[in-house]
């Protein structure tokens, strides 16, 4: 899979653009002056054998690649709600089968990463505005951080050779009342070589308004925040440039 993303951010950007928006933000991002040394593809619905094969006729993809990203957007498809269920699970809720319709989404990520950008930013410290994401990550390159929730100081990410690295999102955090972190993190260059990574974010589907369980809602534990969809949460983000979850200010139960 690896192989195959780094052969499309090969593209030229007339075909890149091609990748455009299915719901909000969900298209080919550019170099920017934010973001600088990033640029990304992004495919909705990742289990979606269609939206697979539309994603690859707009990039020029070979049948090949198209059956790799098929089998690959299953997998990760299936993983994530797999780990969403436990989540549920472990909570003993009622209904622990939570995302059975939820959608999965890919953002297909290159740092230009060279020696005058070393200690620079790769990609601004940011929470991720769905429920849950694994990333996999470059075996060869690293520098993506954490935040400590409490101190406010950045950790590495260090993974070990073929394996992923989950955390959760905006939707999670409404979701569970508060209960879990929409985890802060960043991409920092580390070293002058390229940085190929691949995420896969579970979305709850954009209209559908969310609110805690029963269970995570009691005298001791009142309601926290306004129920939300995920797309008018992210029309909040994305009007107000917001980017680490000061969106909450404006869906938080005073």
């Amino acid at each position: 899979m690896k192989k195959t993303v780094t052969d499309l951010h090969e593209r030229p950007h007339e075909v890149k653009i091609r990748n455009t928006d299915v719901i909000l933000a969900s298209g080919y991002k550019p170099r920017s002056e934010l973001n600088p040394l990033y640029e990304s593809f992004g495919l909705f619905d990742v289990a979606s054998p269609q939206a697979i094969n539309t994603f690859c006729d707009k990039l020029e993809a070979s049948a090949e690649q198209r059956e790799i990203m098929v089998k690959y957007g299953n997998a990760m498809d299936g993983l994530a709600k797999y780990l969403t269920r436990m989540l549920a699970k472990s909570y003993e809720l009622a209904d622990h089968d939570i995302c059975k319709e939820w959608p999965s989404q890919f953002r297909i990520s290159k740092y230009h990463f060279n020696p005058e950008t070393v200690g620079k930013n790769g990609l601004i410290t940011h929470t991720d505005p769905g429920f849950l994401t694994i990333v996999h990550g470059d075996d060869n390159v690293g520098g993506l951080e954490a935040m400590d929730h409490s101190s406010g100081t950045y950790f590495p990410i260090n993974t070990s050779p073929n394996t992923l690295t989950v955390n959760l999102g905006d939707m999670a955090k409404i979701w569970s009342n508060g209960r879990l972190c929409n985890v802060k993190h960043r991409v920092q260059c580390k070293e002058a070589k390229m940085r190929i990574t691949i995420s896969t974010f579970l979305l709850i589907p954009m209209d559908e308004v969310v609110e805690p369980p029963s269970e995570f809602v009691d005298a001791e534990h009142p309601r926290l925040y306004k129920p939300i969809s995920d797309g008018e949460l992210r029309k909040i983000r994305l009007s107000n440039n917001m980017h680490d979850g000061e969106s909450f200010q404006f869906i938080t139960l005073k």
